[in-house]
């Protein structure tokens, strides 16, 4: 009865922004915590995900400029138009103060991914104080605890599942792509939307080379901190990711779940174009590409979509600003952040500057 109510009354407008708003979640929401879950999912299931490290797919840009030059002028357009797109390695100066830098990372294990750019180890070899999102990344454990110490945020406490809201076609279509990935549906029943998506938007072989032990940029970096007696700071917890993402209305979150789902296998095309956008620092590109390879494409953004953009990024760029601020101040300072953190009028690059830094791209 849930579902079919859903189906009938969600508009065509909210569903054409629900792809992007899975891409988004995939792009702009640290996974870390969502990762240390699925471990717990996968050590529990004889099925297993994907044993190849190497993930299929293609570049969804490359392929848009041959079969529609338009669009892919769009997005050039559009990514020339955001500020400080260019570049994810930048250096943070301040007069009387030692020189700090911000790395924009892509939080999964790709090897591609894990190669700094130029300059980068060495800068963050000579920084005394390393800052990631959440230090919590360096203890699987405690991040999946995170999950269990606010269960209202993470899953349905009123005997509802996550079925009772899909139709059976869509429930179909989650029981395989869970199981893709060594997750039994039942494991997953309980929780809410948001989880879910961030499970089977995951390539199976990024789930393969994580269950394996590998860490992605971010917490290898921290690692590598550690190794070397160093403070790691986390200008998050686990427990503020989660309001923020929880903070916004489960049918928004379910429409994403069901995109999710619908985008299949193409979410392997879809991580690989974000990657080789990283990899080259068009950072900028990364979210008109997101929107026009998207299920569907609607016109202007939604209150719904507009609020997820505000509360996921815009304002976590606040607060990472504002929580920085006392460690830059120090000098020093080498900090690792997603990548999609740093562009834009409210972006990380701009609201330092505003606090009196001069921040520089470096091979920009």
């Amino acid at each position: 009865m849930v579902a079919s109510l859903f189906n009938r009354n969600r508009s065509h407008h909210s569903l054409a922004r629900a792809g992007d708003l899975v891409l988004w979640f995939l792009a702009a929401l640290h996974v870390a915590l969502a990762l240390s879950l699925l471990l717990v999912l996968t050590s529990l299931s004889p099925a297993r995900a994907e044993s190849d490290s190497e993930c299929p797919g293609i570049d969804l840009l490359a392929d848009l400029k041959q079969k529609d030059p338009g669009a892919y002028g769009d997005i050039l357009r559009e990514a020339a138009e955001t500020p400080n797109g260019k570049g994810i390695f930048w250096k943070i100066e301040k007069d009387g103060l030692a020189p700090s830098y911000l790395l924009g990372t892509m939080h999964v294990t790709d090897p591609r991914v894990l190669k700094m750019p130029q300059g980068a180890p060495e800068a963050l070899a000579a920084s005394s104080t390393i800052v990631v999102e959440s230090d919590e990344i360096l203890d699987d454990k405690k991040a999946a605890a995170a999950f269990l110490l606010r269960p209202d945020l993470t899953m349905f406490t009123d005997g509802t599942s996550i079925t009772d809201r899909l139709s059976p076609e869509d429930a179909t279509r989650l029981k395989a792509g869970l199981e893709k990935r060594g997750i039994p549906l039942a494991t997953v029943l309980r929780m809410k939307p948001w989880i879910i998506s961030s499970f089977v938007a995951l390539p199976g072989c990024e789930v393969a080379r994580k269950a394996k032990g590998a860490s992605f940029l971010d917490k290898h970096i921290a690692e590598e901190a550690v190794k070397a007696g160093k403070p790691v700071v986390g200008l998050e917890t686990f427990a503020e990711q989660l309001e923020a993402v929880s903070s916004l209305p489960v049918d928004f979150h379910l429409q994403a779940l069901i995109e999710t789902l619908a985008l299949g296998d193409r979410m392997n095309d879809v991580v690989e174009t974000m990657i080789r956008l990283y990899t080259t620092g068009e950072i900028g590109m990364t979210m008109p590409m997101l929107q026009k390879v998207a299920p569907g494409k609607g016109g202007e953004k939604d209150s719904g979509y507009v609020a997820f953009e505000r509360r996921i990024v815009l304002d976590r760029n606040k607060t990472m600003a504002e929580r920085a601020t006392p460690l830059l101040e120090k000098g020093g300072v080498f900090i690792a952040v997603g990548a999609l953190h740093l562009p834009g009028k409210e972006g990380l690059v701009k609201l330092l500057r505003a606090r009196g830094y001069s921040v520089t791209a470096i091979n920009g």
